[in-house]
């Protein structure tokens, strides 16, 4: 069809840009949705039970795992997976 213009062989467009900017959207939604789940946790654990040292506790981990993982180079979260973990097994401990 005549007057299309595909946007990988249009002038002016930066599609490597492109990408790398949807990557780090996609990377910060990932970090972001499990330090979110995190302090949902963390607040369930406080509000319920009572212990609102471990609350506190768990957000402190939920920031220090999101600056972690937003330095790495894929976004892992694996340290809020983590802190998750030693959270809930602090809790059973308490």
């Amino acid at each position: 069809m005549a007057g299309i213009t595909e946007y990988a062989t249009a002038t002016g467009n930066d599609y490597a840009e492109h990408e790398r900017t949807y990557a780090g959207v996609m990377k910060m939604s990932k970090i972001g949705t499990a330090m979110a789940v995190l302090v949902v946790i963390s607040l369930a654990i406080g509000g319920v039970t009572g212990p609102w040292w471990l609350c506190g506790l768990g957000v402190l981990l939920a920031i220090v795992g999101g600056v972690i993982g937003a330095v790495s180079e894929k976004g892992t979260i694996l340290p809020i997976v983590g802190s998750a973990l030693l959270l809930v097994a602090l809790w059973y401990i308490v």
